[in-house]
């Protein structure tokens, strides 16, 4: 259990934390003291939920705009971090949504992948030299069980031969997954841990903006078995903020506890064949998963 003021002194980004599990996340954190920083991609709304992370005993929150779609707004995004946080002591990438039918992105890719799965890689790899620097940090990334139905389709990545709303969530979120199995091989030794979760079904507007059937037919009638905000981003802030876990690394979580993930999850060459393609993808150097933000066209 984390104690009172276990984050004092300490500060963590939350991706997508206007509403929803990540408003929840940065309000459980700022309960715990932390300073808080959030992203959105409403101005209105992002100061909104900032009043509502101040008013719960937030002690300073800063507030990011940006759409996460975008490889150049993320690259701004971990820009004006770099430039303002004074620190960076936990990374919850916690963005991320489900659409049923196909869009495309500005950068021209699958919009689900791009979100759920390239912005969480892109952005965690311009910050980690931060991380590392103010280590032992954390780097959190919101999966779904959905990733137990999940496979990476390496011929058809981007959904353009056949495209399910469905199937492209579950990749994005076993690619979340293999994502931070690879990035924790990768920085093993640096005090920075990388872990995973699954947050439970969550009352929250997923899906609302292009719902399939499955939403439109069954979440109305889920709805009161779901569970709230602040119960889905249990194990965000657990994984945030416990020191407990400063030495737990390449986990995924459910309720707060350590579970097996998929049996795809777990193949090496996967992972680092996805890490290679998603570096190719946004620029990077596969090779070396911290390069400056200055250094990206």
């Amino acid at each position: 259990m984390t104690q009172p003021g276990a984050m004092a002194g300490r500060t963590a980004l939350i991706t997508g934390g206007t509403g929803g599990i990540g408003k929840a996340t940065a309000v459980g954190l700022a309960g715990l003291g932390a300073r808080v920083a959030i992203t959105g991609r409403d101005r209105r709304r992002a100061d909104e939920a900032a009043a509502e992370i101040r008013a719960a005993g937030g002690p300073e929150v800063d507030v990011y705009i940006a759409d996460m779609s975008s490889q150049e707004e993320v690259r701004r995004l971990a820009s004006e971090v770099l430039e303002t946080l004074p620190r960076l002591d936990a990374l919850v990438n916690n963005v991320g949504g489900y659409w049923n039918t196909r869009r495309v992105t500005a950068d021209g890719l699958e919009h689900t992948f791009a979100l759920n799965h390239l912005a969480p890689f892109l952005l965690t790899n311009l910050l980690l030299d931060r991380l590392r620097q103010d280590a032992p940090s954390r780097v959190v990334t919101v999966s779904s069980g959905a990733q137990a139905m999940g496979r990476i389709d390496f011929a058809d990545l981007q959904g353009e031969g056949k495209y399910s709303g469905q199937r492209a969530y579950n990749q994005s979120k076993l690619a979340n997954v293999l994502f931070t199995y690879e990035l924790a091989r990768r920085v093993e030794g640096t005090g920075v841990s990388a872990n995973v979760l699954h947050p439970g079904v969550v009352r929250t507007a997923f899906g609302a903006e292009d719902p399939g059937a499955v939403q439109r037919l069954f979440v109305p009638l889920a709805r009161l078995f779901m569970k709230t905000p602040e119960q889905g981003a249990a194990t965000s802030i657990h994984l945030a903020s416990d020191r407990e876990l400063d030495h737990v690394s390449g986990r995924y979580f459910a309720n707060c506890k350590p579970k097996r993930s998929s049996a795809r999850s777990y193949d090496e060459a996967v992972a680092a064949r996805l890490w290679q393609v998603s570096a190719e993808l946004v620029g990077l150097s596969s090779d070396r998963p911290v390069p400056s933000p200055m250094d990206i066209p």
